[in-house]
């Protein structure tokens, strides 16, 4: 079977259990935003000089490809999801993200007002991840108060995602 299946070229893709849609609703910005977030944290773990930034940022894109898949399924379909053992994003999610920044801060990394990206490769790629992470929360948002997400965990855990990404460019800046 060929990538190429010619079935969205008339602006439609399929969710998960084939319902199409059309590729500007709103969950489809919200999973493809996710998305670019993934490749954005996959090129900062690709270029992370310590291993304790590269296995956490690992373990982020495993949490984003649950959040991607639970995105990219109809809130009517969700029973289905859960049925087949997919998993969802939970609390137990966002509060390891929440033990890993505890973590940082106590390394002595902290909020400190704005940051200028650019002092190192890898502290900037974990920036543009931050800034592609506010915008997935965005799209997120959207569909939310579209009456489209039934899980509301999961803003919570793009939102601390995007702060850890903050604390780990300021602490890679400061591994030079």
């Amino acid at each position: 079977m060929s990538i190429v299946t010619k079935t969205g070229d008339q602006g439609t893709t399929a969710l998960m259990y084939q319902r199409r849609v059309s590729k500007a609703h709103p969950r489809v910005a919200a999973y493809g935003a996710v998305d670019e977030l993934n490749a954005a944290v996959g090129l900062a773990r690709a270029s992370a000089q310590q291993d304790f930034v590269r296995q956490n940022l690992l373990a982020v894109q495993k949490d984003l490809v649950v959040l991607m898949g639970e995105l990219a399924t109809a809130v009517e379909d969700l029973p289905r999801y859960v049925r087949d053992g997919y998993l969802r994003v939970t609390a137990d999610m966002t509060t390891r993200l929440e033990g890993l920044t505890k973590e940082i801060e106590s390394a002595g990394v902290s909020f400190k007002g704005w940051a200028t990206p650019g002092a190192s490769l890898p502290a900037a790629t974990l920036d543009v991840a931050r800034t592609i992470c506010r915008r997935a929360e965005r799209r997120v948002c959207a569909l939310h108060e579209a009456g489209q997400l039934q899980n509301a965990e999961i803003i919570a855990y793009l939102n601390r995602l995007s702060d850890l990404l903050w604390l780990l460019a300021r602490w890679a800046e400061a591994q030079k």
